[in-house]
């Protein structure tokens, strides 16, 4: 992948199956979200195992450090009725940032640099929150669309213009994560594409190709940065859709 920026976010069958109109080929999406699934699996299993340690090695210090993370959130963002959905929170925490930060390693695959991906997780998250809403509050999680003490007038223009905020909370979500991602990874390629056509070229540009590549290696770290706050973002933003609902806020 020497000649496109973009070629590195193609989804390549590696086995190709299909049902009739249905498409079930094996890709290199599918291996990589069944890959950050099992990782995480995996690890929780070992712990759940193996138990955890009064002197704790570096694995479990980093899965102590979710934990007090994740739960940090659900207890700033909801409050102590938030703490039932701490499997749910925690575990998409783990599935976002460990694909994040998995697709930094050289020829893999990012896929939350996807809009399919990120939008499944994010209609995944609305789908609870309005399910959440509902079994709370009934029929008053309308009330979520009509302000209070808005005069009748002002209610034609403001219910639209609240149901269509409400509609696109999950498209902002998706698209928000798949932007940053897939924006990171280009200039990445980029910048590494640039340093590659200069050693290529020999001479004096085969000396001045080492300029690129420390950019690069800059770059790299803000784009680790980049994967880890926004696994945090997509994370705060869905604890605060969930106190919404229950709050009717």
């Amino acid at each position: 992948m020497f000649f496109s920026p973009l070629e590195q976010f193609q989804i390549l069958p590696f086995v190709n199956l299909g049902i009739g109109l249905f498409d079930l080929s094996i890709t290199n999406a599918m291996i990589t979200t069944t890959f950050s699934l099992g990782f995480i699996l995996f690890v929780y299993y070992c712990l759940s195992v193996f138990g955890l340690s009064c002197f704790p090695n570096r694995w479990q210090l980093l899965l102590e450090g979710l934990y007090l993370t994740t739960a940090g959130l659900i207890w700033d963002s909801i409050g102590p009725q938030g703490q039932k959905y701490f499997p749910f929170i925690f575990m998409l925490f783990s599935f976002i940032l460990v694909s994040n930060v998995s697709g930094l390693v050289p020829y893999s695959f990012t896929i939350t640099s996807h809009l399919i991906q990120t939008m499944v997780l994010a209609i995944g998250v609305f789908i609870g929150v309005v399910l959440i809403c509902a079994s709370t509050h009934g029929f008053h999680m309308l009330s979520l669309f009509l302000p209070g003490g808005t005069s009748l007038p002002l209610a034609f223009l403001l219910v639209p213009i609240e149901i269509v905020s409400y509609i696109f909370k999950p498209l902002s979500l998706a698209v928000r994560l798949f932007a940053n991602m897939m924006a990171g990874h280009t200039l990445l390629k980029v910048i590494a594409g640039f340093a590659w056509a200069m050693m290529g070229s020999g001479g004096l540009l085969l000396i001045a190709h080492v300029v690129p590549l420390l950019v690069l290696i800059i770059l790299f770290g803000l784009e680790l940065a980049v994967a880890l706050i926004q696994a945090y973002v997509f994370t705060i933003l869905s604890c605060i859709y969930i106190n919404d609902a229950i709050v009717l806020h």
